[in-house]
């Protein structure tokens, strides 16, 4: 039987990890969080879905957690993403105002739904309008437009698109799981609502998420978003740069980048070592701390180069005045701040969130549901409050996979001894 769901529900879909968060606005229009999950991501690659069986058995366990917490079901979701392919683009339009000399919110309206309707390029799909400034009569630009007196609206739009193979692929996902799709939202900007302040979006600001499979950021200036980016690699590309640097296995490399890198050659301790076990009658080896640094900070300068690609893509590189907001789990390497800032010649400082819902606020300072936070307020402040986009009840779909038995390498982190100079990587 259908029934309204009350709550909303965000996922963010990493490669990685896929984290889920539900909640819903309290009478005072706070946010409170009913449940929150996590799992490990397969059938993922680059934040795009690769493997739609894997995918919907990752999903079907992450809404089994957060069932068991919210003690409801789960109809819709909303889903952020962070494909390479994703981009924003700018569009913008204008129309003669239809009342009485003054703005009206059908004008506005009609601005969106032209935006909406705008030809792509083949296999193109809008996922998200996004209003970034209206200009009355030419001259005069307005945030809040309705009731503006004018006989000329314009606006300026920034249109989030995506290829339409991926939202295939979601809702074949999607449908495995049982659940109904939302609204997509873009990963940056999603990330930028909880790890920027109003005030550090107006005066200029970049967000920055090393991803496991994307780097993504979004580059704010006068609380106006500029530009997103997507760049096709992340954490398991310098995972794997170990990997081929040291010969070892990938499962080690990521251990040895997780326990023992740093972002900065230079700083490591060349007399410390860390000694990778051998196996099936190889010898062992060590690995210098040195040597580690120096191959993650190859790959990491060139990743923060195409940051600052992008960031002159935007077109205010000049004007950034707060600097750029780091999270994602490569940006935990040591020494990350001192190279970003080299590599940048801005200010940079590690993420934290800037808004907190009215419960569970201690377990929402983890960095690592950032994303999740953001995307969740700004589908509640948008009114989808039940999360239901399209006006239908929640009703639950049969689930045709079970959860996978996934293999977690954090908990192998146990394993070393972080008291001496030589370790032993086993």
């Amino acid at each position: 039987m259908a029934s309204k769901q009350e709550f909303s529900v965000v996922i963010d879909v990493g490669t990685s990890k896929m984290v889920a968060l539900a909640g819903k606005l309290t009478e005072l229009g706070k946010m409170e969080i009913k449940g929150i999950a996590k799992a490990a991501s397969q059938g993922i690659k680059r934040g795009v879905v690769s493997n739609i069986d894997e995918a919907a058995a990752t999903l079907v366990e992450l809404l089994q957690k957060l069932e068991e917490q919210i003690e409801e079901q789960t109809g819709f979701v909303h889903l952020v993403l962070a494909g390479s392919k994703m981009q924003t683009i700018d569009y913008k339009c204008s129309v003669l105002t239809s009342g009485e000399g003054f703005v009206t919110a059908q004008d506005v309206q009609r601005l969106m739904d032209e935006a909406k309707k705008i030809e792509l390029k083949q296999d193109y799909q809008i996922a998200k309008v996004i209003p970034t400034s209206y200009l009355i009569d030419d001259e005069n630009e307005v945030e809040k437009p309705v009731g503006s007196t004018g006989r000329k609206i314009e606006a300026n739009f920034k249109l989030v698109v995506l290829p339409q193979e991926y939202l295939n692929n979601l809702n074949l996902v999607l449908e495995k799981a049982g659940v109904e799709l939302g609204e997509i939202i873009h990963a940056s900007l999603a990330l930028s609502e909880a790890a920027l302040s109003t005030e550090e979006k107006e005066v200029g600001a970049i967000a920055v998420d090393f991803g496991a499979g994307t780097t993504n950021l979004a580059v704010f200036q006068d609380n106006v978003l500029k530009h997103t980016a997507v760049i096709p690699f992340g954490g398991q590309v310098i995972t794997n740069d170990i990997k081929e640097g040291c010969s070892i296995f990938v499962k080690k490399a990521e251990l040895l980048k997780v326990k023992y890198g740093q972002a900065m050659g230079d700083f490591a301790d060349d007399q410390k070592v860390v000694t990778i076990a051998g196996e099936n009658g190889w010898e062992p080896r060590d690995i210098s701390f040195k040597s580690l640094a120096y191959i993650i900070q190859a790959r990491l300068e060139e990743i923060i180069e195409c940051i600052n690609d992008q960031i002159h893509r935007s077109g205010i590189e000049d004007g950034v005045g707060s600097g750029i907001v780091l999270t994602g789990g490569t940006s935990r390497l040591d020494n990350i701040i001192s190279l970003v800032k080299f590599k940048t010649a801005m200010d940079a400082r590690l993420a934290h969130p800037v808004i907190l819902p009215v419960n569970q606020k201690e377990e929402l300072q983890n960095t690592e549901y950032l994303t999740a936070l953001g995307a969740l307020k700004l589908v509640l402040s948008s009114g989808e409050n039940a999360g239901n986009t399209h006006g239908r009840s929640a009703k639950r779909k049969e689930r045709r996979f079970a959860p996978l038995i996934k293999d977690v390498v954090q908990g192998a982190l146990n394993l070393f001894d972080t008291d001496h100079s030589d370790a032993e990587l086993n």
